[in-house]
């Protein structure tokens, strides 16, 4: 878990999360995985899984979220730390603007067969990825057929 992101920009992160993240929002914490942890306004800490391409509340105030990272449950939950050592025994050791990032994204149910599927990716970009992709797919029920579509967002007409 890293609470050292005040090199990071969260406008810049949350570009492709627009769509999802729509409120006025601080980074407070990040995952090895590229996971946002982020205070509203109103002081609640909210969970962007880029993975999963959820946005979800899972304290009422940074305080609470803090104590709740004393539990190791909790802990595994937001920052899967046990995965992030087994990614670091294999060599992957991402820096403080860098993330573990996967070839087929774990959204998709086919990257569970994809052997050496993590690799070290550039934060902004595979956050940026990932919001992408969600977008594109979140109106797709679970185990529908999408087309991803590669470059620039369509115009709006």
């Amino acid at each position: 878990m890293s609470f050292d992101i005040e090199h990071l920009d969260v406008n810049r992160l949350l570009e492709q999360w627009h769509w999802l993240c729509t409120e006025p929002v601080a980074l407070i914490a990040r995952s090895g995985f590229g996971d946002l942890f982020l205070r509203t306004l109103e002081g609640k800490v909210l969970w962007l899984n880029v993975g999963a391409g959820t946005l979800s509340e899972v304290a009422e105030s940074e305080t609470i979220f803090r104590d709740s990272l004393k539990h190791p449950a909790k802990r595994e939950l937001w920052f899967a730390d046990q995965q992030l050592e087994t990614c670091a025994s294999r060599g992957l050791k991402p820096n403080d603007v860098q993330c573990i990032g996967f070839k087929l994204p774990v959204v998709f149910a086919e990257s569970a067969n994809v052997p050496d599927n993590a690799y070290v990716a550039d934060l902004y970009e595979q956050v940026s990825f990932l919001g992408d992709l969600h977008r594109q797919i979140a109106d797709t029920p679970d185990g529908g057929k999408v087309r991803l579509h590669v470059g620039p967002p369509p115009a709006k007409q």
